[in-house]
Formats: structure tokens, C-alpha cells, sequence
């Protein structure tokens, strides 16, 4: 029986996204990316709320797996520049004084942000992405945290950091290698460039391919159900067990790439190539 008594959270308890409990499952719950940027767009508010949200949903005992999901026809547009840039701007030199400070600054910051991604991969609710639509840079490190990947035919998926001046830091380096092999990682965060759903599904980014986004989501919560209806305690045993392998290299990895941004954010190219996509015009890359 499907208990529908515990909805969707109250408005004001999370500008970022909604949560519900129980609608389609009783130990089923759906987080969806709301916003408030344009393509669920990841603003302050989703970096600041994540860690909440999957501490609520851990917190509750009738939730034994969760549907993460995009509203919408996107799944997410990734890092919301538009929104984040009074923070970036904090870090760009004022003048040419040395200042080690600020590369501290950065290091925390980046540490800071990423713990919204890593509260999902230490969860202990199970989750399973729903992706419709594009999924791009943020998109990529949240969907790689998740125990599973489910993608419409429509989905498309691009680890875009490169193309705004940035190494993707908020940890689809240190999981992807793990899910799609080295090969196709590396050429997707050096090129930028987008993969369609049947590349996708073909290198193990997702494992099931649905007509559209109506369909990626009954999937999604057709999978959770059936880890939620398994034993509890086996289920945290299982990924527990898959973690420790990589749990080591991961957090290499990420605790690398934070201190290679805190050197390297605040250059040149980073300035100019989101210059260039809030003008919406091609870069001049200069390598400063």
C-alpha cells in the first residue's frame, strides 16, 4: 500500500529543491532540482541545502532509497555562474601584492562546496538519478555520487569545466574513472564536449535508457523500490563494502584538485572564458 500521508517539504523549507515521501513508494522518497537558476541551475542556495537534505532523508527511518530528479525539461544546467560570480569575484587579485590568504580562501571555499556532492556518494540512503534532458558540468559530479543512473533518450551529458576556465572539482575526476573508465573521462573533461544518451548508456554512465523524461522517472523509482523492499542493513553493507574500494583514490583526488584551483582558479582564461559565455561570444584564451 502506498502511504501518501508525508508530501511534499513545506514552501521556504528549501529553495533548491523539493522533496516527497512516499508518493509512488512507503520507503521511496524523490528529491528534484528545482532551481531557483534557470535549468535547475546550481546556485549558493543548492550547495548550502544539500548537505540538509540528505542528512533528512537519512534522518528519516521510513526512507530506505531515494530518486534524485531534475525538474523540468533539464535535468541540470550545472554550476549557476551568474548566481556564484559575487563569490569568484571575492577571489580575483586587487592588485599584484603577493597574498597566500586568498589561495587559502579558495581551497576552503571549493572543500566547501564539494561537501554538497559528497553528502550524497556517504549517504546512507541509497539514490538513483533520473536524467532528462541536459545534464552538464554540476550535473555530472551530483549524478556521479549516486548509486545509480537512469537517462531518457533525450539526455546528453558534458563535463563543461573546461570550457569555463575551470578543473572540474566537485568530484566527477575522482568517481567517473571509476563508472566510465579513464578513456572516455579524459576525453570528455579535456574536450568539453557533450555524449548522447546511447554513448551514455553504452559506456556505463547509465544503465537504463527510457523513451522520455516520463519514463526515466518511473524508472528510476521502479529501481529504488527495489532496493528499498531488500533488507536495510544488507543494502548499507553492499555500498559500504563498493566504497571502501575507491572511498581512498576519490578523496585523493578531489583533496588534489582543491588545492590545484586555489593556485590556478584566479586566472586569466577563467576571467575570459566567463566573460565570454555571459557575452555570449567565442574566448581568446591567452594561458595566464
Amino acid at each position: 500500500m502506498t502511504d501518501t500521508s508525508n508530501t511534499a517539504a513545506p514552501a521556504g523549507g528549501y529553495a533548491s529543491v523539493r522533496i516527497e515521501k512516499g508518493a509512488r513508494h512507503p520507503h521511496v522518497a524523490q528529491v528534484t532540482l528545482i532551481g531557483p537558476g534557470r535549468n535547475n541551475a546550481m546556485g549558493p542556495e543548492f550547495w548550502d541545502e544539500l548537505p540538509a537534505v540528505m542528512a533528512e532523508l537519512d534522518a528519516d527511518p521510513d526512507v530506505r532509497a531515494a530518486v534524485i530528479a531534475g525538474d523540468g525539461r533539464n535535468f541540470s544546467y550545472g554550476l549557476d555562474l551568474t548566481a556564484m560570480m559575487p563569490k569568484f569575484m571575492e577571489f580575483l587579485p586587487a592588485d599584484k601584492a603577493p597574498d597566500a590568504s586568498r589561495n587559502e580562501r579558495i581551497l576552503d571555499h571549493v572543500e566547501t562546496m564539494r561537501q554538497a556532492i559528497d553528502s550524497v556518494a556517504a549517504a546512507r540512503t541509497p539514490t538513483v538519478a533520473a536524467v532528462q534532458g541536459r545534464c552538464i558540468g554540476g550535473g555530472i559530479d551530483l549524478i556521479s555520487a549516486c548509486d545509480v543512473r537512469h537517462g531518457s533518450a533525450d539526455s546528453t551529458y558534458s563535463i563543461r569545466e573546461v570550457k569555463v576556465g575551470i578543473v572540474a572539482d566537485m568530484g566527477s575526476l575522482g568517481r567517473l574513472p571509476h563508472i566510465i573508465g579513464q578513456g572516455l573521462t579524459r576525453e570528455l573533461a579535456i574536450t568539453g564536449r557533450d555524449i548522447d544518451a546511447g554513448t551514455a548508456l553504452r559506456y556505463g554512465l547509465i544503465t537504463e535508457l527510457t523513451d522520455d523524461a516520463a519514463g526515466v522517472l518511473d524508472s528510476a523509482h521502479a529501481t529504488a523500490a527495489e532496493i528499498a523492499d531488500n533488507p536495510p542493513l544488507v543494502v548499507r553493507g553492499v555500498r559500504e563494502v563498493l566504497d571502501r574500494g575507491i572511498e581512498g583514490p576519490v578523496r585523493e583526488s578531489n583533496r588534489y584538485v582543491a588545492t590545484w584551483n586555489a593556485g590556478f582558479l584566479a586566472s586569466a582564461d577563467m576571467m575570459e572564458a566567463v566573460t565570454a559565455t555571459l557575452e555570449k561570444r567565442d574566448p581568446d584564451y591567452s594561458g595566464r
